[in-house]
This record gives C-alpha cells, sequence and structure tokens, in this order.
C-alpha cells in the first residue's frame, strides 16, 4: 500500500464548509487510506484552514482514481504540475481523454502560475488560449484548440459557507421538501431576493407554463414590473399562455380566475399564438395596444431582456422562440452571465439547462410542485439549489407580498 501514495493539500474554510469531510468520505468510498500529516484551523471566521494529508491506494491505477475525485472537492497536489494540453484534431472533437468540468470555479496551473477559468460551467471542456482560459462547449471546439486533459494541474474552489451568518440556503440545508412552513419559506425567499436586488444582484427568472396555470402570472408581472426580475428564460408555452391568460383570461382553455372551462377555449392558445403572428412579434403587439398587461407585457415595457426557447412539442412557435437549439443556448448563456440569483419555477427541462450553465455560487431557488423535479435537478450537478416543492400559484403570491411589504418599510 504505502508505495501507491502521493501527498495532497487543501485550504479555505474546510471545517463549516464541510470541504474535508467531503475528501475524506470519497477516500473512504474508494477503500483507499488516508494520514492527515498537518492540520492548522483558522482562529477567525474569516480565517483559512489548511490541511496536508498523505492519500495511499492498492495499486497506481487505484490511487489516481482517488486522487482525480479528492482534487475535484478542492484538493491539489503537493508537488505542483503544469496542466497537460492536446490539441484537437477536428472541429467539435475533444481528446479521449479532456478534462470534463464541474460548475464550481476552477483555476490551472500553466506556465509556472494559477489561471482562473472563465465562463465556469458543468460539463464542458476548458480550452487554452494565450495566458486564458475558458470553459467551452462541445460545439464551439475548433481544430487546432488546446484543450486541458486528465486531472493534472487543476484547481477546484467549492463554494463556501457565506461569513456572514445563516441566511435561507444555510437554513434549509439546500434540500427539498413539502413539509415545511410553506409561509416562513415564503418570506425567507422574499428577504434573499430583496437582499439580492439591494446589493444590485442580477435575478433571472426560469418559468414554465404552470405560473399561469395556477394563477401566479400577475406575481411574476409584478416582481418584473417592481425591478426584481432583469431576466426571464422560458419556452415558447409560458408566453403563449401568459398571453392567453393576458387577452382572454385563460390558460389552456380554462378561466384562470374561477376554474371554469371557457365557452370554445381549447382554441384560445392557438388565438393567443395566432394574435401575436398578426402583430409581428410580442414587442411589436405590446406597441400596438393589442397586449397591456402580463409577463410578457412587463418585460417589454420595463426593458427586460427575455429569452424563448423552442422544443418539438411547440404550437406555432411564436415568431419571438429561437427554433435552433444552439442558438437558444447561447442566448440562455448570455442572459445569465453575472447572474447573482436565479429563481426556476415549473419547469424541469429549462431548469436543468440554466443549471448546466452556471457556477456553484450562484444561488438557486427551485419551485415545483413535484418533487422529482426538484431533486433531479440537484441530483444532476446543482446541488447549491434551494428546491421547494409546492403550489407555485399559493407559493409566488406569497413571496410578492413579502417583497411589497419590504419594498414600503425600506
Amino acid at each position: 500500500m504505502a508505495k501507491f501514495q502521493h501527498i495532497v493539500e487543501v485550504r479555505g474554510h474546510l471545517i463549516d464548509s464541510m470541504i474535508l469531510t467531503k475528501i475524506f468520505d470519497v477516500v473512504m468510498d474508494l477503500q483507499g487510506e488516508f494520514h492527515v500529516q498537518k492540520f492548522t484551523v483558522g482562529k477567525k471566521k474569516k480565517d483559512e484552514s489548511y490541511a496536508k494529508l498523505l492519500i495511499q491506494g492498492r495499486s497506481k491505477e487505484h490511487l489516481n482514481q482517488i486522487l482525480q475525485s479528492v482534487y475535484r472537492e478542492g484538493a491539489t497536489s503537493k508537488i505542483q504540475q503544469e496542466v497537460v494540453l492536446k490539441a484537437t484534431q477536428r472541429d467539435m472533437v475533444m481528446p479521449d481523454d479532456f478534462y470534463s468540468t464541474t460548475n464550481n470555479h476552477t483555476d490551472i496551473f500553466y506556465r509556472g502560475h494559477w489561471i482562473k477559468v472563465e465562463n465556469m460551467m458543468m460539463d464542458k471542456c476548458v480550452v487554452v488560449k494565450g495566458n486564458r482560459a475558458f470553459c467551452t462547449p462541445i460545439r464551439e471546439i475548433k481544430k487546432g484548440d488546446l484543450i486541458v486533459v486528465g486531472e493534472q494541474g487543476i484547481r477546484i474552489t467549492p463554494p463556501e459557507r457565506p461569513r456572514e451568518g445563516v441566511n435561507l440556503f444555510q437554513f434549509m440545508g439546500s434540500g427539498s421538501s413539502s413539509e415545511r412552513p410553506t409561509q416562513h419559506i415564503a418570506r425567507r425567499v422574499a428577504e434573499d431576493i430583496y437582499e439580492t436586488k439591494k446589493q444590485k444582484g442580477k435575478i433571472v427568472l426560469v418559468g414554465g407554463p404552470a405560473i399561469v396555470h395556477t394563477g401566479a402570472s400577475d406575481s411574476i408581472a409584478s416582481l418584473v414590473r417592481l425591478g426584481f426580475i432583469d431576466a426571464v428564460l422560458a419556452g415558447n408555452a409560458l408566453a403563449v399562455h401568459d398571453i392567453e391568460y393576458s387577452t382572454l383570461g385563460t390558460s389552456l382553455g380554462m378561466n384562470v380566475k374561477d376554474g371554469t372551462l371557457a365557452v370554445r377555449g381549447h382554441r384560445n392558445h392557438m388565438q393567443a399564438i395566432n394574435s401575436v403572428f398578426k402583430a409581428g412579434s410580442i414587442s411589436k403587439m405590446v406597441g400596438k395596444k393589442a397586449l397591456t398587461r402580463g409577463i410578457m407585457y412587463e418585460c417589454v415595457k420595463n426593458n427586460v431582456p427575455f429569452v424563448l426557447a423552442g422544443s418539438l412539442r411547440d404550437d406555432g412557435p411564436l415568431p419571438d422562440v429561437i427554433t435552433d437549439m444552439t442558438v437558444a443556448q447561447k442566448k440562455y448563456k448570455e442572459v445569465l452571465k453575472d447572474a447573482k440569483m436565479v429563481i426556476m419555477v415549473a419547469t424541469m427541462l429549462h431548469s436543468i439547462a440554466t443549471g448546466n450553465m452556471i457556477p456553484a455560487d450562484v444561488k438557486v431557488v427551485v419551485v415545483d410542485i413535484n418533487q422529482p423535479t426538484v431533486t433531479k435537478l440537484m441530483d444532476r450537478g446543482t446541488w447549491q439549489a434551494l428546491g421547494i416543492v409546492t403550489d407555485v400559484g399559493a407559493f409566488l403570491p406569497l413571496v410578492t407580498q413579502e417583497i411589497k411589504k419590504l419594498t414600503k418599510t425600506a
């Protein structure tokens, strides 16, 4: 065993952010051994801790497997090695042993110093150009690009517990449950939204059509109008049903206010689509005063950008919908740049897509009546998400109401 060993070190808030515990768990889960050779604990809450560990494996391959896993939890090799690069042979084809990124902030050791990887996202590769490194999707890879391969020379920085104390995300433990006090959670979410905006943070909403079906459309429209939503990411359905509700009072032919079926209501969503095509676009429909309320109306009137990504099942789709998937992905990424908080409501596919595009230090709130939707997002790697399993039609008005109270008392 002793022959196959390697010394790693790790720095940061190792205890309260559970970084050291996660490293220990990884080694034990992979049936390796570790020995703590040095451990220095920070004496004040802002001081970092330091640990030096000897990691042992049964064989060279076993040791490498363990090391690759602990590196992804924030450890680095004591003997610093340069990152390994390979040139691509074709467009959109990475080397076989390419490094697949996480959503944690990442640095590479290149030409004798650490370089921050820009545009951090999960499930991408790292391209090095000059003295800069970029997190890059496979479709943007060009022949001759230098791609990071293996795990050598890579440093991961996991998110740490905020120094300012307990907020909603530590309080909830980033879990998901339908058995928590909804009104209390709504208040805490509202406070976090309010504080994020107070600090001029960018807040992005990712929404599905259930926002309209459940009667929460007016609440979201109010948040856009009040300046608490800086961008909206969605599909064709949210826009269609928001416009249907705003112009005809229905969502999928059902009267939103009382839940009754409208006469010939089955055609209402198609009528809404036709109205947008008649005007030319959503913004032109607002300009012609054919659309005077709702989420899309408030986005247009308040210059809040929105991106609508299409899917195979779309009716229409609306002229504003981007039907090219790669173009839609690019637009999503542009909108998500520098976001501080993302609120995902009742849309599994768009939420997972968005979760793959943001770094781990972005606060994420996921609200859905279906618990598997919430847990699936977190299981796919967006572990920093706060999951709230509840009826969005009841929850979002509570959040909006609390934000309005905070605005009045400010």
